[in-house]
């Protein structure tokens, strides 16, 4: 016997099997005819407005070329238009630090931020917080200038800042109406993320009026501000907001780190306003009456310490040297009234002094000692 004959015997069954394939195919080839005779049928028999596509439409399984609608001419007329007014800037810091030997050692400290060129005369618009403390200023434009820049002066409070660089032809930006912003129109953001120069996104004014804190326990917001989508993010601060209209509405100053499009920047009339103060004053001159810190009453808080007042705002530090001292006030006065008004807010009082002025008089009622007294103190203008 051969020592293959197991295997020759075992391969009749397999040309069974080759026999059956082979007779499936040829079925399966007949079956298929079949259903796709029915189906041109079925075609043959639709309108001739389905079956070819006209204008506008788009065959199945082609993918749609993106739309180049009147939105995205616009984005980039502004980018063409605005674009050259916005600026990057970097900075320089020193920070001062101590080692294990207790040696004191200098570090400087690299900064990135954008800006507005607002007017022929070279003044930039900025936030305070991108060049507080540098020591060195630069600013680039897009079409490759370099310059250094001066400080013309600064504001924490609404963290606006202006600087002024030296130039021929430098492309200025055209300043808008932030009152005239609706909810849900076009905003563009330009500026300079992560060093990324001139980086151009686009999305909507999502709100209006809204308020950061900058100092809680002092009551120091940023106010009245307007949040948009449009993406926003660190290196864009300083640099523009802009409408429909190719308007700067708007400079770009907070975003919420932990969210997703939502942004904020300060209203351009605002803006403007600092700005002037700024460049005529070189700081922006508020009244004062030289209180720091104060603690707001609560009716909890009335009946815990069995206050016969349920709101005001009880007087914790003042600068010994300010009109509050010289109108006698002192550590532990609760403030219930200024200029007429009830006061249950830093805000209210805040108010108050504002609309007084500086150089105006300020009437104020004060609980002290267990009886009301009245007090009136002269506003100052703010150091």
């Amino acid at each position: 016997m051969s020592p293959f004959g197991y295997g020759t015997r075992r391969g009749l069954p397999g040309s069974y099997f080759l026999v059956g394939l082979v007779g499936a195919i040829v079925g399966g080839l007949l079956v298929g005819a079949a259903v796709m005779s029915a189906v041109d049928r079925r075609i043959a028999a639709l309108p001739d407005a389905l079956k070819e596509p006209g204008p506008g439409r788009v065959p199945a399984g082609e993918v749609q070329p993106p739309a180049t609608g009147r939105s995205s001419s616009v984005v980039a007329a502004i980018a063409r238009d605005v674009g050259p007014s916005v600026v990057k800037i970097s900075t320089l810091r020193e920070r001062v630090f101590y080692n294990f030997f207790f040696e004191r050692m200098v570090q400087q400290e690299e900064g990135l931020g954008s800006g507005v060129i607002f007017d022929r005369q070279g003044h930039v618009l900025t936030n305070y917080h991108v060049i507080e403390k540098a020591t060195q200023i630069g600013v680039v434009l897009s079409d490759g200038r370099e310059f250094t820049a001066s400080v013309v002066g600064g504001d924490y409070y609404t963290d606006l800042a202006v600087l002024r660089v030296k130039g021929d032809d430098l492309p200025v930006g055209r300043l808008g109406d932030s009152d005239a912003l609706q909810v849900g129109g076009l905003a563009v953001a330009i500026g300079n993320p992560f060093g990324f120069d001139h980086t151009v996104t686009a999305g909507v004014i999502s709100a209006l009026g809204r308020s950061l804190p900058l100092d809680e326990e002092q009551g120091i917001y940023l106010e009245n501000l307007i949040q948009t989508d449009a993406p926003i993010n660190p290196g864009n601060s300083g640099g523009a907001l802009v409408d429909e209209t190719g308007a700067v509405v708007g400079i770009n100053t907070a975003i919420i780190s932990q969210a997703q499009g939502i942004g904020f920047a300060i209203p351009i009339k605002t803006a403007r306003r600092i700005a002037s103060e700024i460049i005529e004053y070189g700081k922006v001159r508020r009244p004062w009456i030289g209180i720091t810190q104060v603690w707001a009453i609560t009716p909890d808080v009335a009946r815990d310490y069995r206050l016969p007042v349920d709101s005001g705002l009880a007087i914790v530090s003042y600068v010994r040297q300010s009109p509050a001292a010289a109108a006698g006030l002192r550590r532990g006065d609760v403030i219930i009234s200024a200029g007429g008004k009830r006061v249950k807010t830093i805000a209210d009082l805040r108010d108050a002094v504002t609309s007084a002025g500086i150089g105006g008089r300020l009437d104020l009622e004060v609980y002290r000692d267990g009886r009301v007294v009245k007090a009136t103190v002269a506003v100052g203008e703010a150091p």
